[in-house]
């Protein structure tokens, strides 16, 4: 399976919709002068999605041995309108995630 192939599997099982790869654009994201995300994003039509007409995906590696790539899917509704702000988006959930991840721990 290549990796256009996996990004569309992963849209069809999270998004319920086939999808066609449009493009790669190639996405570097500089907060404060340092770098903190550089990468290609992947640009998918999607068919028959409720929402929304496009998806940005792309993968990266994990320190997680159980699970050792994340794939990650944003649909393409404001705020995430181009791959760059999608990255964005991505993100800013994840950092929601560590967060809450971290209070968690802090309340155990």
């Amino acid at each position: 399976m290549t990796y256009i192939e996996e990004l569309k599997e992963v849209i069809r099982k999270l998004h319920g919709v086939e999808s066609t790869h449009i493009e790669s654009v190639p996405v570097k994201e500089v907060f404060q002068g340092k770098t903190i995300w550089e990468g290609i994003v992947e640009v998918f039509d999607l068919h028959g999605h409720p929402k929304a007409n496009t998806a940005y995906a792309w993968s990266h590696g994990t320190d997680d041995p159980a699970s050792p790539k994340r794939h990650v899917t944003v649909l393409k509704v404001p705020p995430a309108v181009s791959p760059i702000t999608a990255v964005r988006v991505a993100i800013m959930q994840e950092l929601r995630e560590l967060r809450a991840n971290a209070e968690e721990e802090a309340e155990a």
